[in-house]
């Protein structure tokens, strides 16, 4: 899942995959979207300028979707007409050509240029090249960098010169989704191992493809050819790839496409050949083998008949276990209903688990982080109103939390009855088909690219800044054998934080964190400190928070901003909690986390 906030170093005028406000930031003069994957939209439903630039697949794409439920309503007939999210920025999205030098003028005298490369990652998905004021920059966004793939960049006519020595890279901005050392099949391989399975079975047998967000159209087009089978869809599914038909606006006969927005579109939703329609792989009809419609909202063909599942894995481990894509490089609800609102899925349940385990064993004051961002991103919101009367307390929590697994548990397993057929008389074949397909790049990949490249410096993309601090990951030990610079700004940050957690921990006064390299000495600052009572307390997960983080407003490359804002959040819950249990008399205020402080804020309607 991306953290990364919307800055390159190199070029602070704009925008990427990040929209929302800096403090201390002029606005942006121009901004650019990668793909239309959730977690590169933040701030995006709100933008009211400047211009947004991206592909002309993820512009149609983007002016299509809606949100879970409107769409939902829309289907049930609740909602008259369709309400899409980001209808207000029709005339703001500026689709750019592929392989295209493209200058920019930012404002008079202020120009960059920048090119649109494939990333290999979903329709549209595309990496910026920027270039302009002496500085280059490459930005994959999510990417899977296949050896052919990397090879076709460095082809490129305008990658040549960095994958030559002519020219070099100051900066690659990463898809640092994966960076343990794993192997990725490739996905003609996984294809090609799926499509080996699916042929085993007798040719009468139906299928489900759990979709669940863009990326897996080329399985769609493989296993129709394969198996004869049309695909069928839910009809926002549909209209969604329909998208990508680009029309003759003066033809007023009805036909004629000139061309497709996505090199996947033709086969997904089909052509015209003169005045002759030929129909793509996808399809409204039910009565097919292979199906892909909506989680939670099947047709009934899948409803009334044994089905065999098919789930991609990121790929198939040494012990024979399979490692599930939970939800990495985010997406999980562009395509499907989202979980209900009081579910958690099986990850989330081990997590909970944990984390009862904790608190049964814990002393007498219970500190309880938000439960969020699990190994898939997702939220869970978790009520606690009725913890908060006098009756409220840890035996209270404890009994919601089981009962919560256990309603989890029950609807996780009456959602597999219906898909999940019992193997098919006479035979042994497996009910559940898993194969590897992963839409982000193995860190092998990743080394492959940055070697290409050489750049300079590697900034990346997504970071779990916690467990990069406690383990001691470094873009030097990761990338640095590659680089052509021994100076990695990331690193340099990283370094600043933890010494900075190592000093609150000891009551210190944190030093003030920039990503000017020429500042770092410490100076006073105002810092909201944590009662005595409550500090150094483990939390249930086994690490410390230490409140006393604390990040300037002037610090642009923060990645890790996430930290310090989940910190805030957390200190202001564990007082709430004390408030809850022990009346302890806690006073809270507004805490501001968007600004980058930690001051009190006044109450609303205080002066």
């Amino acid at each position: 899942m991306s953290t990364f906030n919307g800055l390159l170093a190199e070029f602070p005028d704009i925008r990427v995959d990040f929209f929302r406000y800096h403090p201390n930031r002029r606005p942006p003069l121009a901004c650019l979207l990668s793909h239309v994957h959730t977690d590169h939209l933040a701030g995006l439903d709100t933008l009211r300028s400047p211009f947004v630039y991206c592909s002309a697949a993820t512009r149609e794409i983007l002016l299509s979707l809606e949100t879970v439920s409107r769409r939902i309503n829309y289907a049930q007939g609740t909602l008259e007409a369709r309400q899409l999210s980001y209808k207000h920025l029709k005339n703001l999205l500026k689709p750019l050509p592929l392989d295209t030098p493209v200058e920019l003028e930012l404002e008079p005298g202020n120009h960059i240029q920048v090119t649109l490369l494939d990333a290999n990652h979903c329709p549209g998905a595309v990496m910026f090249l920027f270039e302009g004021q002496g500085k280059a920059a490459l930005y994959t966004g999510d990417i899977r960098s296949e050896p052919w793939h990397v090879n076709a960049i460095a082809r490129s006519p305008s990658m040549v010169q960095y994958a030559y020595g002519l020219k070099t890279l100051d900066t690659i901005y990463l898809d640092t989704s994966f960076i343990e050392d794993i192997k990725f099949p490739t996905k003609a391989q996984g294809i090609s191992e799926l499509l080996e399975k699916v042929s085993k079975y007798p040719p009468d047998t139906m299928f489900h493809f759990q979709a669940w967000t863009y990326g897996y159209e080329d399985v769609w087009v493989a296993l129709s050819k394969a198996l004869g089978s049309k695909v069928h869809v839910d009809e926002y599914k549909m209209g969604i790839y329909q998208s990508l038909l680009a029309k003759d606006p003066g033809n007023k006969r009805g036909f004629g496409v000139l061309h497709h927005l996505s090199p996947e579109a033709p086969a997904l939703v089909g052509f015209m050949r003169g005045n002759l329609y030929h129909p793509g792989c996808l399809t409204l009809d039910e009565n097919v083998r292979l199906h892909s419609c909506e989680k939670g909202n099947y047709c009934k063909t899948v409803r009334e008949n044994p089905i065999v599942q098919i789930h991609p894995v990121l790929t198939h481990l040494n012990d024979g276990e399979d490692l599930p894509e939970l939800g990495i490089g985010g997406g999980g609800d562009d395509l499907e209903r989202e979980e209900e609102e009081d579910r958690l899925s099986e990850i989330q349940i081990q997590m909970v688990l944990k984390f009862i385990r904790w608190l049964e064993k814990s002393a007498e004051k219970v500190e309880l982080l938000p439960l969020e961002s699990f190994a898939s991103g997702s939220k869970i919101e978790i009520g606690l109103e009725q913890f908060t009367s006098d009756t409220g307390n840890k035996t209270a929590l404890l009994h919601f939390l089981r009962d919560l697994i256990d309603k989890s548990r029950s609807q996780i397993a009456q959602g597999r009855s219906i898909l999940a057929a019992n193997s098919r008389a006479g035979g042994n074949l497996p009910s559940i088909i898993t194969f590897p397909y992963s839409r982000h790049s193995s860190y092998a990949e990743l080394c492959h690219l940055i070697d290409a490249f050489k750049p300079k410096d590697v900034w990346p993309n997504t970071v779990n800044p916690r467990e990069w601090l406690e383990q001691g990951i470094a873009i030097e030990h990761l990338f640095g054998k590659y680089c052509s610079g021994s100076s990695f700004r990331h690193d340099k940050i990283m370094a600043e934080i933890f010494e900075t957690r190592e000093q609150g921990e000891q009551g210190e006064q944190p030093i003030l964190i920039s990503d000017d390299s020429q500042s770092t000495a410490s100076e006073p600052r105002s810092s909201f400190h944590e009662p005595s009572s409550l500090q150094g307390v483990e939390n249930w997960d086994g690490t410390t928070i230490a409140p006393n983080l604390n990040l300037s407003s002037s610090f642009s490359q923060i990645s890790v901003r996430e930290e310090a804002s989940l910190d805030i959040r957390a200190h202001a819950f564990r007082m709430m909690l004390d408030n809850a249990m022990n009346n302890a008399g806690h006073e809270l205020g507004l805490i501001s986390t968007r600004d980058h402080h930690t001051n009190m804020e006044a109450e609303l309607g205080e002066r």
